[in-house]
C-alpha cells in the first residue's frame, strides 16, 4: 500500500489563508489565539496538526468546519469562502457525542436526515455505513449498551454516511484505551488504503506523535499563544508502518525535535532566552512536583544515566507527548533540566535532586522555585513583609489578571500553591483562599 492512496488533485480542496481568531477577555483585551495561520489540504491526503495544549488546534478545526467564524483570514472549501457549515465537509469529536436516547442506527441517520433525502435512501446508506465502521448487527443497540470504542465507531459511521469530501477529525482516539485507539486505527488505514471510505481527505489533530507519524502524509506544527504553523514535514513511508522500523522511530524522533525547539510563543524569542526571561506574569501549566521527581529519576537511572531521548523515556513511562512537554518546561523553568534535539538532560541540580532524600530534595526545590519563579518569590515576599505573614488568594489574582485569562490566572496561582507547598516556602488555606507563613521551611 502506497503512503498516499490516491492522486493528489492539482487544485486543492480546501485552502486556508491567513486565518487568526482572537476572544475579547474580561478587562477588553484581545486574546489571540490564532495568528496568519494558512495552509492547503488536496485530495488524496491525511493531513495531520500537532501542537501543544493552547495551540488552537481544534479552534481552526471548527472555522473549518464553519461552526465558528475567524477573526481574520479566510477558509476557501472548493474555491468558494465558507461561511457556515459547509456540504461535504463531516467532523468525528473526541468525546463521541452521540445522542443518548437514539440508537446506532438512529445516530447515524441524523446527518441525511438534515439532507431531507428520501427515506429509503438514509436506511440504506445508513446501513452501508455501519457496516463498512464494523457495527453490523448493533444496529438497535443505544449507545449505553456500547464500550468506548463501539461509540467511536458510530461517530465515524456518522460523519461517513453523509460521503464528505472532507474528514475532520479531533482527536478522535485519545478518549480510548490503547488496544481499543490502536485497532481502530488500524482498521482506518486499512479502509482508507483500499479506497473504502467515501472521503477524499482527512485532516487530524492529535496529541500523539506516533499516530501522526502512522496515519499523516503531512505534519503541520503549531506554536502556542498564539498558534501559528511553525513547521512542515513530509511523511514519505508506505502503508502499513512498523512502528519499529528505523525511519518511522527517526520521524518520531524528528517530530519531537521540531516540537520542542520552537519557543512556545514567537514574540518571546528563542527558548533559552524565554526561560531566562520567565516575569511575574508568565503563566504556568499545572505540573505536579511527583511527577517532576519521578521524571528526574528515570532519567537519572540506567539506561539513560542523565541524557535521555524524549520518545524514548515517554514511551518507556507510557506518557503522551501532552504530557511529557509540560514536564520537561517545568524541569527547564526550574533548571533541573535541559531539552535540546528531542533529548532531555538534567542539569547538576537535577542529578543532585534524583540523588537526594526527601528532605534535601524539597531545600533544593524551595532554593530554585524562589530563584528562578518570579511568581513564587513574590508571594513569598509579600508575605514575608506583612506583618501577620497573611495574605489573600485574590491579591495575587488580580495582580495576574492583569496579563492573563481568569482561568490561565487561577491555573498559574494553582501551580505556585502547589509547588510551594511541596518546598514549604509558604501554606495555603483553600477554605479561606489565604497565603500564611504557618509552618515555613
Amino acid at each position: 500500500m502506497s503512503a498516499n492512496p490516491r492522486p493528489a488533485a492539482a487544485e486543492p480542496l480546501l485552502e486556508v489563508r491567513g486565518i487568526g481568531k482572537s476572544f475579547l477577555k474580561p478587562d477588553g483585551d484581545e486574546l489571540v489565539v490564532l495568528d496568519e495561520v494558512s495552509l492547503t489540504l488536496r485530495a488524496g491526503e491525511i493531513v495531520g496538526l500537532l501542537g501543544r495544549s493552547g495551540s488552537g488546534k481544534s479552534t481552526l478545526l471548527r472555522l473549518i468546519a464553519g461552526l465558528d467564524e475567524p477573526s481574520r483570514g479566510e477558509v476557501r472549501y472548493l474555491g468558494a469562502p465558507v461561511a457556515g457549515p459547509a456540504e461535504g465537509i463531516s467532523m468525528v469529536f473526541q468525546s463521541f457525542a452521540l445522542f443518548p436516547w437514539l440508537t446506532v442506527l438512529g445516530n447515524v441517520q441524523l446527518g441525511l436526515e438534515a439532507l431531507r433525502l428520501p427515506e429509503a435512501e438514509i436506511r440504506k446508506r445508513s446501513l452501508e455505513a455501519i457496516d463498512l465502521i464494523g457495527l453490523d448487527g448493533y444496529e438497535s443497540a443505544y449507545p449505553r449498551e456500547l464500550s468506548g470504542g463501539m461509540r467511536q465507531r458510530v461517530g465515524f459511521a456518522r460523519a461517513l454516511v453523509v460521503h464528505p469530501n472532507i474528514l475532520l477529525m479531533d482527536e478522535p482516539f485519545s478518549a480510548l484505551d490503547v488496544l481499543t485507539a490502536e485497532t481502530l486505527r488500524s482498521d482506518f488505514l486499512e479502509l482508507w488504503g483500499e479506497g473504502e471510505l467515501p472521503i477524499r481527505s482527512v485532516l487530524l489533530v492529535t496529541h500523539n506523535i506516533e499516530e501522526a507519524v502512522q496515519l499523516c502524509d503531512r505534519l503541520l506544527i503549531f506554536s502556542t499563544h498564539p498558534g501559528r504553523v511553525v513547521s512542515e514535514i513530509l511523511i514519505d513511508l508506505r502503508q502499513p508502518r512498523a512502528t519499529v522500523d528505523a525511519t518511522f522511530r527517526a520521524l518520531v524522533d524528528r517530530v519531537y525535535t521540531e516540537m520542542t525547539a520552537h519557543p512556545r510563543t514567537a514574540r518571546e524569542g528563542a527558548r533559552a532566552e524565554r526561560i531566562a526571561a520567565m516575569t511575574l506574569d508568565a503563566a504556568l501549566v499545572h505540573v505536579s512536583p511527583n511527577l517532576m521527581a519521578g521524571l528526574m529519576e528515570a532519567v537519572s537511572e540506567p539506561p539513560y544515566r542523565g541524557r535521555a531521548d524524549l520518545p524514548a523515556i515517554g514511551q518507556a513511562l507510557h506518557m503522551e507527548a501532552d504530557d511529557l512537554f509540560p514536564l520537561t518546561e517545568a524541569l527547564q523553568l526550574l533548571r533541573f533540566a535541559e531539552v535540546e534535539g528531542g533529548d532531555i538532560r538534567l542539569t547538576e541540580a537535577g542529578l543532585a535532586f534524583a540523588r537526594s532524600d526527601t528532605d534535601e530534595r524539597k531545600t533544593l526545590f524551595a532554593r530554585h522555585l524562589l530563584g528562578h519563579v518570579p511568581l513564587a518569590a513574590h508571594v513569598r515576599r509579600v508575605l514575608d513583609e506583612r506583618s501577620s505573614h497573611r495574605a489573600p488568594k485574590s491579591r495575587f489574582l488580580d495582580e495576574l489578571e492583569d496579563y492573563m485569562t481568569e482561568e490561565a490566572a487561577e491555573q498559574t496561582l494553582r501551580t505556585v500553591i502547589s509547588w510551594g507547598r511541596y518546598a514549604e516556602i509558604f501554606a495555603y488555606d483553600d477554605q479561606r483562599q489565604v497565603f500564611t507563613l504557618e509552618n515555613p521551611t
